[in-house]
């Protein structure tokens, strides 16, 4: 049996071996396949996780590895070479480790269904994992200038401190990166005076269960459109999928 799966170092909130279960059944695959969650401790029991697993296909990386997983790599694909940042691995024939990102298409399809043809002024983006460097490059892509949110001053443009009533109101689009909101913390939202929203704003949180945030409740409530990581995480397993298979 061909294996997969994902790593992360905690992962009670995934959807990612529910949704390649029923694929593989759907498909008429689950014999041939088998997609697992993978705890690590550390990035460095990736090694052990490799060298242990019998006809291991591939795996994808979730927090907090998609940027500490780089180094146990021999290759990238130029797209990951240039986010900084992987969350697709494959493992070649020969044994060679190549990274990629497919985060970037479930970005792209979310920012189509959450914008459609409309470009705002300008974007926040909360957090500065891997997943922050893959909103980045999507935005740029777009030309949307965006400045970055961090806790940590040396991080990013801005802190949560400085989100001030002018930067809220110029900046119409708000993506959260973080796992502020993740089952199971659920009542818990990035620190921001939602109250400075409208319905000129769009939020859109990369966190996917729960399907509706808090940071999305509280948006709504203002009359900002919303959405959640779903589509993103469907578009991004598909694209993975389909690197996997290649030969």
């Amino acid at each position: 049996m061909k294996r997969l799966g994902l790593i992360g170092k905690k992962l009670g909130h995934s959807f990612s071996a529910r949704y390649f279960a029923e694929k593989f059944e759907r498909e008429g695959l689950a014999g041939e396949y088998d997609y697992s969650l993978y705890e690590l401790p550390q990035i460095k029991a990736v090694e052990d996780f490799i060298s242990s697993m019998d006809s291991l296909v591939g795996f994808n990386v979730t927090i907090p590895y998609k940027q500490q997983i780089i180094p146990y790599l021999d290759e990238l694909s130029q797209e990951a070479g240039n986010i900084g940042a992987v969350n697709c691995v494959k493992i070649m024939a020969d044994g060679r480790r190549v990274g990629y990102n497919t985060d970037v298409e479930g970005i792209r399809l979310s920012l189509n269904k959450l914008l459609g043809e409309y470009t705002p002024d300008a974007a926040l983006v909360l957090g500065t994992g891997g997943a922050s460097q893959a909103v980045q490059y999507v935005l740029a892509e777009r030309d949307i200038p965006y400045q970055i949110v961090s806790r940590d001053m040396a991080k990013g443009n801005l802190t949560y401190d400085d989100i001030s009533p002018e930067v809220m109101a110029t900046h119409q689009l708000i993506i959260n990166t973080t796992p502020v909101g993740m089952y199971p913390n659920v009542e818990e939202a990035p620190r921001l005076d939602y109250s400075l929203l409208t319905p000129a704003h769009y939020l859109f949180d990369l966190v996917y269960n729960p399907t509706t945030t808090r940071f999305m409740e509280l948006g709504a409530k203002q009359g900002a459109r919303t959405l959640s990581g779903l589509d993103m995480l469907y578009a991004q397993a598909e694209a993975a999928w389909a690197i996997w298979q290649e030969s």
